[in-house]
């Protein structure tokens, strides 16, 4: 298919990538693949994925620890921008992939390889997440996807193909499709298939089904710099330890679960259950503390902005132009949003509870119902008569026109 004589392949030692091994070897020549597995807190036994990539035919395999750059680099900046797509999804796959493709890159150029694979399908979304980033960062290298090639056609056709090829298949009964890091868990496919279907509280990996979480609330406390997560309940921690401590409050109160039938960039609609417990009380607190620390035009005009780039990145546009334009703006509006969130978990619910900063733009002087020296109400009639001039204008002429 190719003069193609090294290839680095996404690998997560799955059936699919697993299969990949082989099969680019036999329709590229022989060519030497190199599997590059990547750590963002997905909790899989690693040494066991280092092994199975040897035994499938992978002449070197990379095992790269990344959840920390995750966090800080990809899911932070997105937490800043509020960005959440299709006002539910927290892009918890969606993000993970430039991140993955960025290393697959680098990994390419220090091995001196002709082409990047991936097992992504051609019905879904990571393909493009994927490819768009190879292409913002390296041009010029050749792009290998199997599932847009090869004839296999479903699980038991891979199987086959595994077994033909001694490649060890794992036994077991998954029922759904799912992705897994630090952020979140996602499932699709199966039941999820038929949106009138609820998803079965058995299906539930990470969060305890709401029904099932305690009958006492529980409150928890963020602290924020300049936007960023630093503190729960006033113990401060790096990155990793903090969503982990923030995932097991979530978890264990039945947080974070959304279903969403979403619209895939490819153009189809698509059914998926999150647990996103550390998540969904992270974007929580973040936009409380912006209700505080940001004017009202900012506030607005942000709320525009987190669309256009949750857009952006479910879309696999993380290294484009508009998408780091957009970060740019985001960062100067997080000058002032430092500060503590409390909330009130409760049964799958979050609440506020209270919110400071030395930032704060409320003003109990200018907004008491009570007698103030600050604020001259009769101000507001010359605002009233501006504000509405225009609406008073046109009034004036429908009355002259008849034009009602």
């Amino acid at each position: 298919m190719g003069q193609i004589k090294k290839v680095v392949l996404a690998y997560s030692g799955g059936l699919d990538t697993s299969v990949i091994i082989p099969w680019l070897k036999e329709n590229y020549d022989g060519c030497e693949v190199i599997a590059v597995c990547a750590d963002i807190g997905q909790g899989d036994e690693l040494s066991v994925v280092h092994d199975k990539a040897l035994k499938s035919g992978a002449s070197k395999v990379f095992i790269e620890h990344l959840t920390e750059d995750f966090l800080e680099n990809y899911v932070w900046p997105t937490l800043k921008a509020g960005a959440v797509y299709e006002g539910k999804y927290l892009l918890g796959t969606s993000f993970a992939r430039p991140l993955i493709a960025k290393r697959l890159v680098e990994i390419a150029k220090q091995e001196g390889a002709d082409a990047i694979a991936h097992g992504a399908t051609g019905k879904g979304n990571d393909q493009v997440r994927f490819e768009l980033t190879v292409k913002a960062l390296a041009p010029n290298i050749k792009i290998i996807a199997p599932w847009r090639e090869w004839d296999i056609r479903s699980r038991e056709d891979a199987i086959v193909y595994a077994n033909k090829h001694d490649i060890p298949v794992a036994a077991g009964n998954k029922v759904y499709s799912m992705d897994r890091n630090i952020w979140h868990l996602s499932h699709e496919g199966s039941d999820l298939e038929d949106p009138w279907n609820a998803p079965k509280n058995s299906m539930y990996l990470i969060a305890k089904a709401p029904e099932d979480a305690p009958d006492k609330p529980e409150y928890v406390t963020i602290d924020f710099e300049k936007g960023i997560p630093i503190a729960v309940n006033g113990e401060k921690l790096s990155a990793v330890p903090l969503l982990e401590k923030l995932n097991e409050i979530g978890a264990n109160n039945g947080i974070g679960i959304t279903d969403i039938v979403e619209n895939r960039l490819v153009g189809m609609k698509s059914r998926g259950v999150y647990e996103n417990p550390g998540g969904a009380i992270l974007y929580y607190a973040h936009r409380e503390l912006e209700y505080l620390c940001l004017d009202r035009q900012t506030f607005h005009y942000k709320e525009t902005v987190a669309v256009r780039y949750g857009e952006l990145v479910y879309d696999g546009m993380w290294f484009s132009q508009l998408r780091e334009a957009l970060a740019g703006f985001v960062e100067s509006t997080q000058e002032t949003v430092t500060g503590t969130v409390n909330l009130k978990l409760y049964k799958g619910n979050i609440m506020p509870a209270g919110a400071k900063s030395p930032y704060s733009l409320y003003s109990h002087d200018f907004v008491t119902f009570e007698a103030d020296d600050v604020y001259n109400q009769a101000d507001a009639n010359g605002f009233i008569n501006l504000f509405g001039l225009p609406l008073k204008v046109r009034a004036l002429m429908q009355e002259k026109t008849g034009n009602k």
